[in-house]
Parts: C-alpha cells; sequence; structure tokens
C-alpha cells in the first residue's frame, strides 16, 4: 500500500512539472524548435494560417475586442485588426498607390537619370516622387509635371552643391521638403500658358540664389519660408502668380523678389519681409506690366531703407506702385483707387494775380487770359494735372469723391454784377450742387469764395473751376488772387 501511494504522488509531482514547463515554453506546430522569441511558431511549407472569417456584422457585432485582434472580413474581402477603439483596414498591395516612388538616395533616381540622357534627372510626368530623408543631388531636376514630396519638412531634405536644382520645361509641384543649393541656385524654370508650377510648405535655406521662374500660366507658392538666402527670386512673364504667407527672414540678403515682363494677376497676401541693411524686399523698378496687382497683409519691417524698389514710371511721390495695384501692408503705404486724391493751388503773384476775361453770360474755365492761371499740383494719388486748372481722374473704379476747392477773387468793373464759381466735370457737365455766388460791390473788394460738393468720376474724368456772370452784359473782366482745388 505504502508503494502505491509513493509511486502516486511521484506521478502527481511529474505531471505538475510537465504541465508547468508546457504552460511557460513556446509551441511549435509542424516544428519542434520553435522560434525563441515566439509563443506559437507554426512552421509548413505546404498549408497557410487560416484567421477566423466573419462577414462586415458580425465583425462589428464582437463584444469588448482587444487590440491587436485579427479577423478576416468575408464581406469586403480584407483582413482587419482593432486597435484603439475602431477597426482598421489592413490594405492589399493592389489597393495602394500607383505611379509612386520613394527616393532616400540619388541612386533611387538612376532611371530618371537615364531618361535624362545622363545629364539631368528627368521624372516621370504624373509620379509622385516621396523624398525620404536627405538625398544630395548630383544633377538637376526636371519636375516634368510630376509631384516631389515630403513627409517632415525639417527631415525631408534636397542638397545640390552647385549648379541649378531645378530645370523644367514643365510644371509640376512641390511641397513639403527643405531645399539647400549653397553656391548654387533652386530654380531655373521656363513654362508656358499651359504649365502650372506649385510650391508649398517648404523652406528654402542656405543657397547663393533662389533664380528664376518665368512664363508659366500659374505659380502657386503657399507658406514657403527663406532663411540665409544670398540673392532672391526673380518672376517673370507669368499669367497668374499667387504667394501667399511667403516669409523671408532678416538673414536673407540682396532683394528677395523681382518681377520683370507681363503679368495678368499677381497677388501677394499675407507672410512677411525682414529686411536690414540694404536688402530689397520687392523689385518693380522695370516697370512690369500688370492687369491686376494685390498686395495685402503681407508685414515689411526692418532697417533697410527701401522696402520696395519702386516703379519709375507711373507711380506717385511717396508710393511705389502704379494705378493696377492695391496695396495694403504693414510698412508701405497704402495705395488704392479708394485713397485717390489731389490738389493744384495757383503758384502766381498772390498780390497780383491773373485776369480771366468775361464775356456776357457765357461760362469761363479759370485758365486766365493774362499774367495765366499756372496751378502746381500736389499730393497726387491715382490723379494727374495734365494742364493747369485741372485734376483728371487715372484710377480704375469709377468713384465718388469729395470736392474743395477756394477762390479769392475781385471784379474789374460792373458793380452790381453777380457771378458763380463751380466745379465742372468733363469741360461740359456742370456740377450746379457746388454753385458759389459773388456780387461785386466795388471794383476794390476782394471776395473769399468757397467750393464743396461730391462727383463721381469714371477712369480718364477730369475736374476743373469754372464760372460765369450771372447778372451784367458787356465784356468785362475778374482778377483771380488765389485758387485751391482738392478731391479725394
Amino acid at each position: 500500500m505504502k508503494n502505491l501511494n509513493l509511486k502516486i504522488a511521484i506521478l502527481t509531482i511529474i505531471t505538475v512539472i510537465s504541465f508547468n514547463y508546457n504552460a511557460f515554453s513556446q509551441v511549435g506546430i509542424g516544428t519542434v524548435t520553435p522560434d525563441a522569441s515566439s509563443m506559437l511558431d507554426i512552421s509548413s511549407t505546404k498549408k497557410g494560417m487560416l484567421a477566423p472569417r466573419m462577414t462586415t456584422a458580425e465583425r462589428v457585432a464582437i463584444t469588448t475586442p482587444a487590440n491587436g485582434l485579427l479577423v478576416y472580413d468575408i464581406s469586403e474581402n480584407a483582413f482587419y485588426f482593432y486597435q484603439s477603439s475602431t477597426w482598421v483596414k489592413m490594405e492589399s498591395e493592389s489597393a495602394s498607390r500607383v505611379n509612386h516612388k520613394i527616393i532616400k538616395s540619388a541612386a533611387d533616381l538612376s532611371e530618371e537619370l537615364a531618361a535624362g540622357g545622363g545629364s539631368k534627372y528627368l521624372l516621370t510626368t504624373n509620379t509622385l516622387y516621396e523624398i525620404n530623408g536627405t538625398v544630395d543631388l548630383a544633377y538637376s531636376i526636371d519636375l516634368n509635371n510630376a509631384y516631389l514630396i515630403g513627409l517632415d519638412t525639417n527631415e525631408d531634405i534636397l542638397v545640390k552643391p552647385g549648379g541649378t536644382m531645378f530645370v523644367s520645361s514643365k510644371g509640376g509641384t512641390i511641397k513639403s521638403l527643405t531645399l539647400k543649393a549653397p553656391g548654387g541656385t533652386i530654380f531655373n524654370m521656363t513654362g508656358n500658358s499651359t504649365n502650372s508650377f506649385v510650391f508649398r510648405d517648404s523652406i528654402v535655406v542656405n543657397s547663393a540664389s533662389i533664380g528664376t521662374i518665368s512664363g508659366y500660366g500659374l505659380v502657386f507658392f503657399s507658406i514657403v519660408q527663406f532663411s540665409g538666402n544670398t540673392t532672391g527670386i526673380t518672376y517673370s512673364n507669368i499669367s497668374d502668380l499667387l504667394l501667399s504667407n511667403i516669409g523671408w527672414f532678416s538673414n536673407n540678403s540682396g532683394t528677395y523678389e523681382t518681377l520683370t515682363g507681363t503679368f495678368d494677376i499677381v497677388e501677394k497676401q499675407g507672410g512677411f519681409s525682414e529686411l536690414n541693411g540694404a536688402a530689397i524686399g520687392l523689385d518693380v523698378s522695370s516697370n512690369p506690366t500688370v492687369g491686376k496687382g494685390i498686395l495685402t497683409g503681407a508685414s515689411f519691417s526692418g532697417t533697410s531703407t527701401e522696402y520696395v524698389k519702386k516703379y519709375t514710371v507711373g507711380s506717385y511721390s511717396g508710393y511705389n506702385f502704379n494705378n493696377a495695384w492695391t496695396v495694403d501692408c504693414p510698412g508701405l503705404p497704402v495705395e488704392s483707387d479708394q485713397l485717390a486724391s489731389g490738389n493744384i493751388y495757383y503758384d502766381g503773384d498772390i498780390t497780383s494775380g491773373f485776369r480771366q476775361s468775361v464775356s456776357n453770360g457765357t461760362a469761363f474755365n479759370l485758365i486766365g487770359n493774362s499774367n495765366s492761371n499756372t496751378t502746381t499740383a500736389v499730393n497726387l494719388l491715382r490723379m494727374s494735372s495734365p494742364q493747369n486748372n485741372k485734376l483728371t481722374y487715372l484710377g480704375k473704379k469709377t468713384r465718388t469723391f469729395q470736392i474743395n476747392a477756394t477762390l479769392s477773387v475781385r471784379g474789374e468793373t460792373l458793380s452790381g454784377n453777380f457771378y458763380a464759381f463751380f466745379i465742372r466735370k468733363n469741360g461740359s457737365d456742370s456740377l450746379i450742387e457746388t454753385n458759389t455766388l459773388m456780387r461785386v460791390n466795388n471794383t476794390s473788394d476782394i471776395s473769399s469764395n468757397a467750393i464743396s460738393g461730391t462727383v463721381e468720376l469714371a477712369p480718364n474724368d477730369y475736374i476743373e473751376i469754372w464760372g460765369q456772370r450771372l447778372i451784367g452784359s458787356g465784356n468785362t473782366s475778374i482778377a483771380v488772387f488765389s485758387l485751391n482745388m482738392n478731391i479725394k
């Protein structure tokens, strides 16, 4: 009996030891040597592992699924795994993006180098090239209507130590990259009116020159930062140039942005230009032809004395642009049709004035007959004074103006005569509401007359100060000692 009990005890101990060993060791199916890193190692050269299969309704009905739970959805013919309170579909390779290439070094562009004849990387049209890490380029890239992107601007970097980084006769897109061309140029790109070039969410640093972009139908820069560059960029002959939230730091030098040639639209909104020393933010001194220019919300600041190198033709004293532009930026004078204004004044001898002949009741322009009325124009914006006693509106939009004018007048003869002085538009339209009256009591009195009113002017409309005798006859004259007209 004792021997039987001893055998039972020994068998029990062996069973427990064996159970504990199996509970904490790897399990192998089809192998007696499961991998040490795996709890379950299935080995076969003829069969696979079959995961639980179920419909979508059955999958989503699983109660409290654990993170990492894996099933095969037969409704969608796809694997799903559970993660952070949601089912995640595992896409197959056939469902991933086509025309997609990851570039980790210049060696990954060997096919493109061959396509470029061994002298440049000719990218494949409509292909997405994803830059992963820092790529040192031995040749220029011809964008060729491809898409060149990174996932992390600070980590995905293109470097071209000399020469030009991008050359292209077509367009394309560059996004989320840092570009460096120490001793070289970033862009030398010339397209045509059917091409578009998009550059956004990127950084350009430590380059000798940003370069030139010309000839495109559309160029769109958005959220691009420039830092530590020696020379800026020139835009030339582009139909639509759109610049949004571009940042130029003070460690850039030279001229940041230059416009040359002809543009349908130039629109620069937001962003900043920090300008120190001899740096220039925007150069329009070549007098580019712009159908519509909009420069708003971009901040110009720094110690530079010339934020904008102004138009040499068509701009106004104290301003930078011509009539095609609307400008409203911190650091720059505001320019728009709504602020169009001007002033003229008689610049002759105030003690003798000028003489104006009067004939019966005929209206007369106060240009003078002897000691002619010579006027000087000042404070002009979207206005000109092509001849004495005239202000011409040069803006693009029809708008209403406030007019204020003053005259100091003496009747030379014929006491008792009455005169009206008023504003006339375009030489024929008398603005009766601006009438001011003068009665000649004696020929030694000088009358001070104020004229005010409003007028609607279209582009190239003009105004003048006119007079007319209301009571009296025969030929006479008046003397005008001062004349001033302001419009705004």
